[in-house]
């Protein structure tokens, strides 16, 4: 499964474009690893989105992680599912998803330590940068990464306020991948995708 590169985690609050269309846009674009992420609706939207999505990314050999849901992503057949600190603990998602891929937000060295004594396939660590997305406390920087990369072996995913001018400084800083959410949605969807996709192409 794809878990490197660029993850784009699903905007609706950011986008213009209906989800199916954003996400398609970013598929043509080449981005192989998509997140649906989405607080405000339904668990039964949520789920017909996720299963729509699925259907979708299939054909592109795509990896589809789930945010929150760990009965979602197994409904539809998700590649994984991603938790938060306040989500399901870890060690019962696992129990649901059994070999699919379970990861898990981290904000500091001691998260990302526990998420892989507990089994976690990869973490995601940040806010890196300000982000406008939502509110996820003060921008760890780049240094941080370093650090839970020389004690941490599991792939680490930066996000918060990462775009193509500072993508490589996060990778350079140890990095396995980076996730974008509205330095993708906003604007030309296509054209901000193929950026991230032609970093990692390099």
């Amino acid at each position: 499964m794809y878990l490197n590169g660029i993850c784009f985690i699903t905007d609706s609050t950011y986008c213009d474009l209906p989800l199916y269309d954003m996400v398609n846009k970013v598929l043509g674009a080449g981005v192989r690893w998509v997140q649906y992420r989405e607080k405000e609706l339904s668990r039964r939207q949520i789920y017909e989105n996720a299963l729509k999505l699925r259907k979708l990314t299939g054909p592109f050999g795509a990896t589809l992680i789930i945010n929150d849901h760990a009965d979602i992503a197994l409904a539809v057949g998700a590649d994984g599912v991603h938790l938060g600190q306040d989500d399901l603990p870890l060690k019962e998602a696992r129990k649901i998803m059994g070999n699919r891929i379970v990861g898990i937000s981290t904000h500091d060295l001691a998260q990302a330590k526990e998420a892989e004594s507990g089994g976690a396939d990869y973490i995601g660590f940040g806010p890196v940068f300000h982000t406008t997305t939502k509110e996820a406390g003060v921008p760890k920087g780049v240094d941080n990464i370093r650090k839970i990369k020389e004690n941490v072996s599991i792939p680490l995913v930066a996000i918060g306020g990462i775009n193509p001018d500072n993508l490589a400084l996060v990778i350079s800083a140890g990095a396995d991948a980076a996730a974008a959410a509205t330095a993708v949605c906003r604007g030309d969807v296509t054209l901000n995708a193929e950026k991230f996709v032609r970093f990692f192409s390099k």
